[in-house]
């Protein structure tokens, strides 16, 4: 007899990730099946039409924002893959909308799996994203789960990831995993002209993983065989030590492959923003790829795709530079959320914001005295404030005092069952806010005080009572010395 197949309800299947995933799951036809919930009409119905002859696929057409649509997709799944959100650019232009879906939409599907018969049946999975620790340049370019939240200054996006992050972590579900998910290189990529590419700093890094190999994640997830260690983790998604790039090798590797040789012909040095943008390298991603193997992509091999699927782009470097630079880039970056649209309009807040003041902006300078950023690739740590050594089943209060006393707050409760990690806790920061987590929230996570983690303006003045936050403050002050 034929043993069921797993199901699988997967939100976000029209995007670049989606898509790859849907294809992953094309070829394991013969042991699942999937429901994708989709927005009906527009682009998704166009880009669902293409799966049409995918036997394993049922689409429901629905809003992630309607429970009942939720919850008619979640019965009798055996896993929710949380894909579906409202990214950046488009969400910092509608943070109503942002935190509606994003927000709402974990929520619909923590309460959807609770209502089933048998909640420990369906494990989920959410997605985070590496822009909920913002700005992390050099020298602070090393980074891993547990660290300080400290989204960028007008990225809404990455609130909202951390208030969705906090609903599935504390939501008391028996199966669940977040993975922050870092820059995916897909083929769309080379076909970005927003404005918000002005924003990547020169001097920055990323982690970059594959579409394809994020997509054979989220399906080896879904076979047997995944430790049960897993489950209850947060974890940074990354390609390894293969895929640490800075951005301006990703600037090089691209115009070369473009035919266009030196990236420099088409920009002026200072359209890039010198701090205020997410991205770091991971000290810790390897460990996602040892619980559930799925690295199998390289860079170059990414890359050739990508430009495989944009031919016309390979004529790009027969294109005189100066046509490039001054009819379409230059363009770009006084749109609105450019860098030079800011200056422009004498934005002094988003100028301080991207460059640390306009006196910063103006001492730049032009490309002569440009000397690429290069970081180091010994792995750093940050202090969490608690003995990591500790295993979390023998914490005590004494490890939630030590942990709140680091980042300038106390612990409330005086009722801490010993290695319980899971149930929420009473916190205050120093700023007087109270506020509840779980000791793997707050420890595990890196989370503090809701209210201060969106106060961004603020994130210096919260350092001061902060030691936690205070070891990456300093960062803005070395940002010009390795960028320039």
């Amino acid at each position: 007899m034929r043993n069921r197949r797993t199901r699988v309800f997967l939100t976000g299947a029209t995007g670049n990730w989606g898509r790859a995933v849907l294809d992953e799951f094309r070829e394991r036809a013969d042991r699942v099946e999937v429901v994708a919930l989709v927005l009906p009409g527009g682009r998704d119905a166009e880009v669902v039409r293409r799966y049409a002859d995918m036997q394993n696929l049922q689409v429901v057409h629905g809003d992630l924002t309607d429970y009942d649509a939720v919850e008619r997709s979640v019965r009798g799944a055996d896993f929710v893959l949380h894909v579906g959100a409202v990214v950046s650019p488009f969400a910092d232009d509608h943070p109503e909308l942002a935190h509606r879906v994003n927000v709402g939409s974990i929520r619909n599907i923590v309460r959807a799996v609770r209502a089933q018969p048998d909640p420990a049946r369906t494990a989920v999975v959410g997605i985070g994203s590496v822009a909920q620790t913002g700005d992390r340049n050099p020298p602070h370019h090393w980074g891993r789960v547990g660290d300080p939240l400290r989204v960028s200054r007008y990225d809404e996006y990455g609130q909202t990831k951390v208030i969705a992050e906090k609903e599935l972590v504390d939501s008391g579900l028996p199966r669940w995993a977040w993975l922050r998910q870092t820059g995916i290189f897909h083929p769309g990529m080379l076909q970005i002209r927003d404005p918000i590419m002005t924003h990547a700093t020169l001097g920055g890094v990323m982690e970059w993983v594959s579409a394809e190999d994020a997509a054979r994640l989220l399906a080896n997830i879904c076979e047997p065989g995944v430790p049960e260690e897993f489950w209850g983790g947060i974890y940074n998604i990354g390609g390894g030590e293969a895929w640490r790039l800075t951005n301006w090798q990703l600037q090089e590797c691209i115009a070369g492959a473009l035919g266009v040789g030196d990236p420099r012909r088409w920009y002026d040095r200072n359209w890039f923003a010198t701090r205020n943008f997410h991205g770091q390298w991971y000290t810790d991603s390897d460990r996602l790829e040892e619980l559930v193997p799925f690295r199998g992509d390289s860079f170059d091999a990414a890359l050739d795709r990508a430009l495989r699927a944009n031919p016309s782009l390979k004529r790009a470097g027969r294109v005189p530079a100066w046509v490039v630079k001054n009819l379409v880039m230059k363009p770009l970056t006084r749109k609105q959320r450019g860098t030079m649209a800011y200056v422009r309009d004498r934005d002094e807040e988003a100028i301080a914001a991207y460059y640390g003041s306009r006196a910063e902006f103006e001492a730049i300078g032009g490309w002569d005295s440009f000397r690429p950023v290069e970081p180091d690739r010994t792995p750093s740590r940050l202090d969490h404030g608690y003995d990591e050594d500790k295993d979390p089943t023998r914490w005590t209060a004494s490890d939630y005092r030590d942990a709140a006393a680091f980042r300038g707050g106390e612990l409330l409760s005086a009722d801490v069952p010993k290695g319980d990690v899971a149930t929420p806790l009473s916190w205050r920061c120093a700023f007087d806010h109270e506020f509840t987590g779980s000791p793997r929230l707050v420890l595990t996570a890196g989370h503090w005080c809701p209210e201060c983690v969106k106060d961004v303006a603020g994130y210096p003045r919260q350092a001061d009572r902060n030691p936690f936050l205070a070891q990456l403050e300093p960062a803005h002050a070395s940002h010009d010395r390795v960028s320039g």
